[in-house]
């Protein structure tokens, strides 16, 4: 196992004297803590050995850079002299950004739910200096609370534990290590054998659970509600297909997708949907916005569109939303064009907005976000600014802090709503634009930038907006000038002992490579990606290739896969991560991990799922085929247990199930053949894979996509469309109309 290297950070580690180690770090998150008093230090090797040489903990807190409970914990403990100086004195204090370590994150995680029951940020954990959890928390008060004891107990109660019951200690850390790698073993795929067939019945199975967890206010379950991206996905693609259960998986999605869209939940002056609402009702959000949250909702909200809506919720009204959140994605977590070797002035998308602003020099949840009705009737006048005020039900008494409540209209407008909004709107904008903005965090995340290629090239394409498929490919451009490294040669990233990578020029994708998950400023810096990097870029790539008939990105998706599946298949089994850490590897058994549940992206194996059955279709290759179909295997635990958690998973049996349909564009680039691609973008058959001949000259018998080949225009040079299902296929079609027939046709 190799372990992860750190740079040092001096020889006086986290004892007295030592300082504070995350001055130099790039993370947004780990700066915000450089001036703690704590002496804080990145997770590493080093910081472990330390540990070990003074023989106490290591006390682990991973968060975020949006995270409102990470700056409340920060400012009531970390920045406390008294606090800091017991931490310092009696552990060794590392800090994580979970975001550019989920490997980290999602491990001890596990082990936090193990122990507490509980999870969520801050994460507290305490472990032996060779990475092995034993007791765990989340958010600990600066005092007692009924419940929750403070953070100075928990420290002092550790460190007596660690002094007087050692042996104890830890064989119940190496205890809970074993039952995690028994869980593993549980979720195990191995890739080679004789794929199983897919249990059809388990979709619509799925489709009834869901139902009885349906909530009458729209989403599953209760309060915190989180936007069910993935499960929407799966319901859409359900839906898509002639069934018993197809119109209550259409109208399950049609409830969610219309209230979140008319809740709080979406920013309803700017759009951009926040992370998650602590109301049953969507009222009071979370306030951060999270550019993987967005990019799954933008794709949803567009496949809601094609799949053409409902009377609860029409799609024209879906569509409006989609576009608003495209437009959100690209001017606030637009970054500037980045410069450098091969980057062509490529751009990319930051990773989120932060949960609070600040007013008079303190932290505040989403008072940028809130209105008062006093605010409004001073800015609108008494009459208009009450109307507006209960449009979006801003009452007296803020549902949030004294700054008021946010814009909740918990309802569609009607025509003279509408208007009165639209008049609103402008004015409200300015003034917002002019208070505090919440801070933002510019680390481009590889694997979430994947999802808005995706999200925004079909965006484009459905939406008939071109300027969208352009953003697409300026993103992945950056992908693949920054985050995509041949391994060895010139063009490929060094790296330093602490893992922290040098920008290498851009690639055609086509040599072995590897994916770098993180980037500041255009410099690809810190650990290789995880499999859902390359799962969720290879999807974008797949999906821009599909829009824009050019082979480049079918080249790049290819390159993505086939590293993919040199790093993340073990012994003949997947694996979300390899090697990242001696530590993290100790805290899971020795054992490497799967996790086959979604979270708030799908699952790395799920995702990868999809990927392997798109590059199969477009490629015929049975042994991808084959891989896909056993990652699948895991749908009966999934679908039957939880399928809340499996959504994604779910999704990636409806594509399987349908084909998925392979469609052929061949012919000169024409408006007949911009018409029948037109025709297939729209359409919704779960999982169809597209592929068009791209005009640079290469002749379609000799395609660099193997679904092209052979595959001939009419006698006259129009265009035509070849539906195949594993490379064989029907007669082609050569209009719309009848295109639009036979794909309906396949459906059933």
């Amino acid at each position: 196992m190799q372990a992860e290297q750190t740079a040092d950070t001096g020889s006086e580690g986290n004892g007295p004297g030592a300082g504070n180690a995350l001055g130099q770090e790039s993370s947004a998150y780990l700066r915000q803590h450089a001036h703690n008093p704590v002496h804080w230090r990145p997770f590493g090797d080093e910081a472990f050995a330390f540990a070990s040489a003074r023989d106490v903990p290591v006390f682990l807190s991973v968060g975020y850079a949006a995270c409102h409970w990470c700056h409340v914990m920060a400012h009531e403990s970390f920045e406390d002299p008294g606090t800091a100086d017991y931490l310092n004195a009696h552990f060794v204090a590392v800090k994580v950004d979970r975001e550019e370590r989920p490997d980290v994150d999602s491990v001890y995680m596990a082990a936090t739910q193990a122990i507490s029951g509980q999870g969520g940020w801050p994460m507290s954990v305490f472990l032996t200096p060779d990475g092995l959890a034993f007791h765990a928390g989340t958010y600990f008060p600066p005092e007692p609370m009924p419940g929750r004891p403070s953070f100075r107990q928990v420290l002092e109660a550790v460190r007596e534990a660690w002094l007087e019951r050692r042996d104890a200690v830890e064989q119940n850390a190496r205890s809970l290590a074993r039952g995690m790698a028994e869980s593993q073993l549980s979720a195990a795929v191995m890739l080679s054998g004789p794929p199983p067939l897919i249990e059809a019945g388990l979709l619509p199975e799925a489709v009834q659970s869901l139902a009885r967890s349906e909530d009458d206010d729209g989403g599953f379950g209760t309060a915190p509600k989180f936007p069910p991206s993935a499960v929407l996905e799966f319901l859409i693609r359900h839906a898509a297909v002639p069934s018993d259960t197809a119109d209550a998986a259409r109208d399950m999605a049609g409830r969610t997708l219309a209230a979140m869209a008319r809740s709080a939940l979406l920013d309803q002056l700017d759009g951009g949907f926040a992370r998650y609402s602590v109301a049953r009702d969507w009222s009071v959000p979370h306030f951060e916005k999270m550019l993987y949250d967005n990019a799954q909702l933008l794709r949803v909200y567009v496949h809601w569109v094609r799949l053409g809506g409902n009377a609860v919720y029409p799609a024209a009204e879906a569509a409006g939303v989609a576009a608003r959140t495209a437009d959100w994605m690209l001017e606030s977590l637009g970054l500037p064009p980045s410069e450098g070797p091969g980057h062509d002035g490529a751009v990319a998308l930051a990773s989120s907005l932060d949960a609070d602003s600040v007013m008079d020099g303190e932290h505040h949840e989403g008072a940028t976000y809130l209105w008062t009705v006093a605010e409004l009737e001073e800015l609108l006048g008494s009459e208009r600014g009450g109307t507006i005020a209960r449009l979006m039900n801003v009452g007296a008494d803020g549902t949030v802090s004294r700054f008021g409540s946010p814009l909740h209209p918990a309802k569609a407008f009607s025509t003279d709503e509408s208007t009165l909004w639209a008049e609103a709107r402008p004015l409200l904008m300015r003034v917002r634009s002019a208070r505090p903005q919440p801070e933002r965090d510019n680390k481009v995340v590889a694997g979430w930038n994947g999802l808005a290629v995706a999200a925004l090239a079909e965006a484009g394409a459905v939406l008939d907006r071109p300027e969208l498929v352009s953003a697409a490919e300026r993103i992945a451009g950056y992908l693949e000038a920054v985050h995509w490294h041949h391994a060895g040669g010139e063009g490929s990233a060094g790296q330093d002992s602490a893992g922290r990578g040098s920008a290498g020029h851009g690639s055609d994708g086509r040599g072995p490579g590897k994916l770098v998950r993180v980037s500041h400023a255009g410099v690809a810096r810190g650990i290789e990606g995880l499999l859902e990097d390359y799962a969720f870029c290879a999807e974008g790539f797949f999906s821009l290739y599909a829009v824009s008939g050019k082979t480049r990105w079918y080249h790049f998706a290819q390159a993505v896969v086939q590293g993919a599946c040199r790093k993340f298949v073990v012994d003949g089994r997947l694996v979300d991560s390899a090697g990242e850490s001696a530590q993290v590897f100790n805290a899971q058994g020795q054992r490497p991990g799967l996790d086959p549940f979604d979270n708030a992206t799908p699952s790395g194996a799920s995702a990868f799922a999809g990927v392997l059955l798109s590059y199969a279709a477009l490629s015929g290759s049975t042994e991808h085929r084959a891989m896909a179909a056993n990652i699948l295997s895991l749908l009966p635990a999934v679908a039957e247990r939880a399928p809340r958690v499996g959504g994604w998973l779910l999704a990636t049996a409806e594509a399987a199930l349908a084909g998925p349909v392979e469609a052929a564009v061949v012919g000169h680039d024409s408006p007949a053949r911009a018409a029948l691609h037109r025709a297939l973008l729209a359409s919704g058959s779960p999982g169809l894979v597209v592929a068009v001949a791209d005009d640079g000259g290469v002749p379609v018998p000799s395609s660099p996509v193997p679904l092209l080949r052979g595959r001939q225009a009419a006698a006259d040079g129009s265009p035509l469309v070849y539906l195949c299902h594993g490379m064989v296929c029907e007669r082609p079609v050569g209009t719309v109309t009848e295109l639009e027939a036979r794909l309906s046709g396949m459906a059933t």
